[in-house]
């Protein structure tokens, strides 16, 4: 064997397996989150002698997206590692340990929500001045954050799930999380009135910053079946699609319904019969329109009557009439459709996938006894988890698919090996040419240097 190895020595040039960490910060940098970070968070940086904050975000950010570890303790062995620093484009001597990392969380107290808050909003009204949408769908729920196995942490509590953790509410739109309350475990979706101000803050910044005339949909799960919610949403003169209770009145009704005012809805092999009625509960001064969904066929094979799960929607789709104002009227008859609703109404099980896209790309188990640095660190996972979506659509597009994981993004597009040189004045990343031709990293860089930047 000619090729064969007889001697392993020490290289003194700078090499990275982290090859495609250069591309994401290189993103970051350009569309200028790490700025509204350091603008926004800078006056917690007590002394002059510590790491800008600009410097621990972007570490903090790389750590996230790079997925090789989520303990603290990890940013001791980057500290140590030269070629990581490069592929970050940091200074070896800019970069932070565990216990710097530690120290600046601690600096955090519960007042950071709401500037972590507006951040988001920030990056919603990006993306929509990009993306320009007639219809914006939002999808608002819980998520649990199982930290049964962890040890004690303030605000882990028990859920619905039966394990101890956090349940942050969150809302969903275009696979991002748009605006988040993070909370105690014990905190069920619908707690107080989190759902309308939340609702009502992100409604009044897409009138206000985006469009006034743009249509809103907001969709829910049974969890957030209240009179206060459905009123609140009305009053906005927004959409909503929300899943109703099965009280025994309603199963009765149905059941009694003569067939021909039953209607089939089909996707796939699945098949649902549905009948269309008025739905108000005793306690409101208001109807809904209400449709209940019976799933007769799943697979191709025909449900025995006991076996087929039953749903009822409810929505003020055709009944405010102010809202339709807001629908272009090109769409109008589409979204006053039965079949459409029904299909709103399992888009849920497809937005939820965002809560399994971020878990992906942060953890659940978070590393901090204190509830204020755990709530700091979760919104970092929030922000980085959107600007990684978001560097998705802008460089990556071509070269994979935006639904692609984030441990799928890592394995092709970040775990690479890299030289880093210098010559004359300028700093070069070589790639190996199978890398090159395969993703085309050239390409990325180019729309890494050049993505629409944050205003506002």
């Amino acid at each position: 064997m000619k090729s064969k190895i007889n001697k392993i020595e020490v290289t003194s040039d700078l090499l990275t397996s982290r090859g495609g960490l250069t591309l994401f910060c290189r993103y970051l940098e350009m569309i200028g989150i790490l700025d509204i970070l350091q603008d926004t968070f800078g006056n917690i940086r007590k002394s002059s002698k510590g790491l800008p904050i600009i410097s621990l975000f972007k570490q903090i950010f790389s750590y996230l997206y790079d997925g090789t570890s989520r303990h603290i303790n990890f940013f001791n062995h980057l500290k140590q590692d030269n070629g990581y620093a490069a592929a970050i484009e940091l200074d070896p001597s800019d970069m932070a340990s565990a216990s710097m990392i530690k120290r600046f969380f601690a600096a955090f107290g519960l007042f950071c929500i709401k500037p972590f808050r507006a951040i988001l909003h920030k990056l919603f009204i990006w993306r929509l001045n990009i993306n320009k949408p007639d219809v914006i769908e939002m999808y608002i729920d819980s998520m649990v954050m199982n930290n049964d196995d962890a040890l004690k942490r303030h605000g882990v509590q028990p859920t619905y799930k039966k394990v101890k953790g956090f349940q942050p509410l969150q809302v969903i739109w275009d696979g991002k999380i748009i605006d988040a309350i993070f909370r105690g475990g014990k905190k069920n979706g619908n707690s107080g009135n989190t759902v309308v101000n939340v609702i009502g803050k992100l409604v009044s910044l897409i009138r206000k910053q985006y469009r006034d005339d743009v249509f809103i949909v907001v969709r829910c799960d049974a969890g957030f079946f209240d009179k206060k919610n459905f009123k609140a949403f009305d009053d906005m003169n927004i959409a909503f699609i929300a899943t109703g209770k099965q009280y025994d009145e309603v199963k009765k009704y149905t059941k009694t319904t003569d067939k021909e005012y039953w209607g089939s809805y089909k996707k796939g092999k699945q098949i649902w019969k549905y009948v269309e009625f008025g739905f108000s509960c005793k306690s409101w001064d208001f109807f809904l329109r209400a449709i209940y969904t019976h799933l007769t066929n799943e697979g191709g094979q025909l449900l025995l009557e006991f076996a087929r799960p039953d749903n009822i929607i409810l929505t003020n789709i055709g009944v405010n009439e102010k809202i339709m104002e807001y629908c272009p009227e090109d769409q109008r008859e589409y979204w006053l459709n039965l079949e459409t609703i029904i299909k709103g109404h399992h888009q849920n099980g497809a937005d939820e996938l965002a809560h399994r896209g971020f878990k992906d790309f942060g953890f659940e188990q978070l590393p901090f006894k204190g509830f204020a640095a755990n709530t700091a660190l979760y919104y970092c996972m929030v922000i980085g988890f959107f600007v990684f979506e978001t560097f998705k659509e802008d460089a990556l597009s071509e070269i994979i698919s935006i639904n692609s994981y984030a441990t799928t993004i890592r394995r092709k597009l970040v775990d690479f090996a890299a030289k880093i040189t210098k010559k004359g004045r300028q700093i070069i990343m070589k790639v190996p040419h199978s890398i090159m031709e395969m993703y085309k990293i050239d390409k990325i860089w180019n729309k890494c240097q050049n993505p629409v930047p944050i205003t506002g």
